[in-house]
């Protein structure tokens, strides 16, 4: 399969991998055939890219990182006690007879579970084919990837339950406030802008007294847009003064939130999202953690169609675990954009003068 944007989708292709809805359920099947339509509406729906089946590229599998079933209760459970809370005191009431920490608690055992027994190291997490309520599929985003950094930073299974439902449950501020706000196309006013800020503050108090939640978790949801410099809120504190647990989260947040669309801007790629997070190493993130989840992502995902410094195209096929920033590349095109009588794969680990010079869309070559 290869990863290609929707606007260079045309009528007749078929899509490689499905596409979910808000809920982890599948909207529209691998196989699914693409008319003008349909790709019409994955475009106006915020779907950027999507994976197609493509015959030079079927030999790759794009594994997700959970289960369908992990998926399924994970964001059931979120979309359940998320809109109790959006919905007023009544139904928040039935919210809490449900007891959040021990449903979430489940939810993090069964994620947890998934991660541990799943082959490879690399992460790969693509939003591009998820038609989402952002706040749902942005919680449980998080939560994957700062799951996945606390295993690779040897914590003990105690640990990250309690880091995962800090990062499961970051935003759950949001539900009390108003969701025009949050889902407004354009600029916020100052005065909006105050308000969105306040989420932090309603998390915290959320969580901060929930049965079987560590107060740990309440204090992702409390210091997770606070930033190295003191430049963040809700109470402009410093690095120092922020717990670790916080620091993971508020990485994975940020890279998600680049990763994925949203209705004032499009989602960039991994190695531009990436990019970002390094341009505020120092100032608003540590380096350490930055550098160890780029150790651990796959910034250039599998199917990905990539341009060489020798000018061939090509695509992504597999991932160096030791060297993500150099992956294994399928040449389909030669640097004089004339296709290859018999595509060749360079390994960019061994070839160290040739490097990924950017990122294409599909000719259909």
């Amino acid at each position: 399969m290869r990863l290609i944007p929707t606007s260079s989708c045309v009528p007749g292709m078929r899509l490689g991998k499905c596409i979910f809805n808000e809920e982890g359920l599948i909207l529209l099947n691998e196989r699914a055939e693409l008319s003008q339509s349909l790709i019409r509406r994955l475009q106006q729906l915020g779907i950027d890219y999507v994976y197609i089946k493509d015959p030079d590229t079927e030999d790759i599998v794009v594994e997700d990182p959970i289960s369908d079933e992990t998926r399924i209760k994970a964001l059931g459970e979120v979309r359940t006690h998320f809109r109790a809370l959006m919905e007023g005191n009544s139904r928040a009431k039935f919210s809490k007879q449900h007891v959040m920490g021990k449903a979430f608690g489940n939810v993090i055992k069964m994620i947890i579970d998934d991660l541990d027994g799943r082959e490879g190291s690399m992460m790969m997490l693509m939003n591009m084919n998820v038609l989402n309520n952002y706040l749902f599929q942005h919680s449980l985003n998080v939560c994957i990837y700062a799951t996945m950094l606390g295993m690779v930073n040897g914590f003990s299974r105690d640990e990250l339950t309690t880091l995962g439902l800090g990062a499961l449950l970051h935003d759950i501020g949001k539900t009390k406030i108003n969701q025009e706000m949050i889902k407004k196309p354009g600029p916020l006013t100052p005065e909006e802008w105050n308000e969105v800020k306040k989420h932090p503050v309603y998390g915290f108090k959320l969580l901060k007294d929930e049965p079987n939640m560590p107060l740990l978790a309440a204090h992702c949801a409390f210091q997770h847009h606070e930033r190295e410099d003191g430049s963040g809120y809700p109470r402009g504190i410093k690095g120092d003064e922020m717990i670790e647990f916080a620091k993971w989260v508020a990485v994975a947040d940020s890279y998600d939130a680049i990763t994925t669309h949203r209705p004032h801007r499009q989602a960039m790629l991994p190695h531009q999202a990436m990019e970002v997070l390094f341009a505020g190493v120092g100032t608003l993130y540590e380096h350490k953690k930055v550098a160890l989840f780029r150790d651990n992502v796959a910034i250039y995902p599998l199917g990905l169609t990539v341009m060489l410094s020798t000018g061939e195209k090509g695509v992504v096929v597999r991932i160096n675990p030791n060297v993500p920033q150099r992956p294994i590349v399928r040449v389909l095109e030669d640097a004089d954009r004339q296709r290859v009588s018999q595509p060749y794969e360079v390994d960019l680990s061994e070839r160290l003068t040739v490097f990924v010079s950017g990122v294409d869309d599909w000719s259909g070559a």
